[in-house]
């Protein structure tokens, strides 16, 4: 029977000897088959699992599981888990991020808390800050995707696919309804849902108008009152 723990001993040692830094090497657990760059730090609670590379002063942890990913240099990936995906160099990834498998995250690309991708592309410098799902879709550079942002991708029976261009910005509570294409730069206002294809350079707005009814409150506060 393998001695797991003579293992993982004799894998910290020979990252320590190779430039890797741990603040507390017997709380980060690396697999055999795992690769890392000089001068990158694994803060406590980092587990790497199976054919995951990372690559030179890059920064993990703490609370870090990457699973059979691909991992560029300077990145930083914080309180998240990750599997079968490749981030590209100088991402900020997390806190509470889940990267599920068949992404690809774009250099130097921001994914904040509370974010979940699955099976997309994203391009270069694109941001999504906080509370989105990004699943079965393309999306190039230079994107912002404000907090409450979904892709609602399945219908039930089957998965559709959004294709989003470049230096696009998405408002806060936006919903795409696939299969949908988004031009570059287009601007979509917050609270939109998006069902028809963008064109290049568009502005879209898909809400109800506000309605505004003075007094209404005091009124219904008094008639509930009589009862």
């Amino acid at each position: 029977m393998k001695d797991y723990q003579a293992a993982f001993q004799a894998k910290r040692e020979q990252l320590l000897s190779s430039g890797v830094v741990m603040m507390d090497p017997s709380s980060v657990y690396v697999e055999d088959d795992v690769t890392i760059g000089p001068g990158t730090v694994l803060l406590p609670g980092t587990i790497l699992r199976g054919k995951t590379t990372v690559g030179a002063n890059c920064q993990l942890g703490p609370n870090v599981m990457l699973t059979d990913c691909q991992v560029g240099d300077g990145c930083t990936i914080n309180a998240s888990q990750c599997e079968e995906s490749q981030i590209e160099s100088g991402c900020q990834i997390g806190p509470y991020t889940h990267i599920r498998p068949h992404c690809v995250v774009g250099e130097g690309s921001k994914i904040g808390a509370f974010v979940q991708l699955k099976n997309c592309n994203l391009g270069k410098g694109t941001k999504m800050a906080h509370l989105t799902y990004v699943g079965d879709s393309d999306v190039g550079d230079n994107c912002n995707f404000g907090c409450g942002t979904v892709t609602c991708n399945y219908d039930g029976f089957q998965k559709h696919r959004t294709t989003i261009g470049s230096n696009v910005f998405v408002g806060c509570n936006t919903n795409f309804v696939p299969p949908v294409k988004i031009g570059d730069g287009a601007f979509i206002a917050a609270a939109t849902t998006v069902t028809e294809d963008i064109p290049v350079d568009a502005m879209v707005i898909g809400r109800s108008r506000q309605l505004v009814k003075e007094g209404w409150a005091a009124s219904n506060r008094e008639k509930k009152a009589k009862k």
